[in-house]
């Protein structure tokens, strides 16, 4: 249930309505500064890029903390409500971002919030992971859950884009006003997107505060400290050299997951950009990529159980490097470097397969990471575990933003500008070849 209640934050703000809608409303502030269009839709990726990068340091910085803290004082269920608050408050804040008076500071200050609750949840709910059942029951429970998130993503970005998501005419993918009596001229349906993820999200967690318990074993440290909680992330940080798999396996999946979170961060922009795609279009775009990301992780998640979760990752990994290059190669001009009519829908049909691609290996690689982690982790350290795995997911995370906001910048495209996104996936799968499929000898 968590992951059906926290999945619509990844597909409809991170990557297929919020961020373009960003894009969009960046692009007129600048060109309305005397920007050409293509200056301006180059400056808004550079600023999205910016503004992903300072929430993916504010998470880097603040993870493994949080998951020492709740290893040392059992605090997991305590810092996922609080966390879960702050979640909802920076996604609510997410309405003001009002095309007459849009504020790129107030716009960045929320979805930082936002972020920053809503990993720090995800870091401590997958720690109840291993509590949930045996070894080897691991791999399906996790493709299981993450595919029932995908399901939760594609049922509200289904409503979304059939009674709210506004076009620049004020309509919705039905031809209609907005539903709730919202302006669409004030594009006040996709702004909505920010409240409806947090109620979403508040609804549906309801059966996991009902239910869900932290395992019966553990025992609090009263004694320990956010103090103590650090001191000890950082005596873990500096044994990882010595534990070979783990450390190889953080180190993979830092740069693999950075790069998939980039092309989901910078995909429905470069298609805003290149094909020059409304926000219909990029639903579209992102129901093809969900349906897919639902069969494919739960076909992952059973491979996972019958191979192990290493060669689910390394196929998954390979295939996002040829998705990756193949959008590169996609604009209004040409598909592949094969040059097509300006009305050719080519190009389109061209970008949607590969939202279905990256949609199928994206899921299979996500889930197969978390069984991974599992496996290379202490049993009893488990949270601080999933600290390091989002620090991992989180330490080079601002660095890919932060690459594509500064390529983007310096070369005025925003074809170049997302690809260093290629170079981190590269670097993740050659990593990998150092990982052990069983993880660390001393807890296998």
């Amino acid at each position: 249930m968590y992951d059906w209640a926290s999945q619509p934050f990844h597909t409809l703000i991170i990557t297929f309505v919020f961020a373009p809608f960003v894009a969009e409303m960046m692009t007129t502030q600048l060109m309305g500064q005397g920007a050409s269009l293509d200056a301006a839709k180059a400056g808004a990726q550079s600023y999205w890029g910016f503004v992903v990068a300072a929430a993916g340091l504010c998470v880097a910085l603040s993870a493994p903390i949080v998951g020492a803290l709740a290893d040392s004082r059992k605090l997991r269920m305590r810092l996922i409500y609080l966390f879960s608050i702050a979640y909802v408050i920076g996604s609510f804040g997410l309405w003001f971002a009002s095309p007459h008076s849009f504020s790129p500071i107030g716009v960045a200050a929320f979805f930082i919030l936002a972020v920053i609750g809503l990993e720090i949840t995800t870091v401590l709910t997958n720690a109840l992971l291993p509590y949930l059942g045996s070894r080897d029951e691991i791999g399906r429970i996790s493709g299981d859950g993450w595919s029932w998130g995908y399901v939760g993503g594609f049922l509200s970005l289904v409503i979304m884009l059939l009674f709210f998501v506004d076009n620049s005419q004020g309509r919705t993918f039905l031809g209609g006003v907005p539903a709730l009596g919202f302006d669409g001229g004030l594009r006040e349906g996709t702004r909505f997107v920010g409240p409806f993820s947090a109620l979403w999200f508040l609804v549906f967690m309801i059966p996991f505060v009902l239910w869900v318990r932290d395992a019966k074993e553990d025992k609090a440290d009263t004694q320990s400290s956010i103090f103590a909680s650090l001191k000890a992330t950082i005596e873990t940080v500096k044994a990882l050299p010595e534990k070979r798999s783990q450390f190889a396996f953080l180190g993979a999946s830092m740069f693999y997951r950075d790069g998939l979170n980039g092309l989901y961060a910078f995909g429905g922009i470069y298609a805003y950009s290149a094909l020059g795609w409304s926000a219909q279009d990029m639903g579209i775009f992102g129901i093809i990529g969900i349906i897919s990301g639902v069969v494919f992780t739960y076909l992952g998640g059973v491979m996972d159980a019958k191979l192990g979760p290493k060669p689910v990752i390394t196929f998954s990994v390979y295939v996002m490097i040829v998705v990756c290059i193949a959008m590169l190669l996609i604009s209004r001009g040409s598909v592949f470097l094969v040059s097509v009519p300006p009305e050719s829908v080519l190009p389109d049909i061209a970008f949607y397969v590969c939202g279905a691609v990256l949609g199928a290996a994206g899921g299979a690689v996500q889930t197969a990471s978390r069984t991974m982690m599992v496996r290379q982790s202490d049993p009893a350290r488990m949270s601080e575990a999933f600290g390091l795995y989002a620090l991992s997911g989180k330490a080079t995370a601002f660095m890919a933003p932060l690459l594509v906001g500064v390529v983007t910048a310096l070369t005025s495209s925003t074809a170049w500008g997302i690809s260093p996104i290629i170079l981190l996936l590269i670097v993740g799968l050659v990593l990998l070849f150092w990982v052990h499929p069983k993880g660390e000898q001393s807890y296998a």
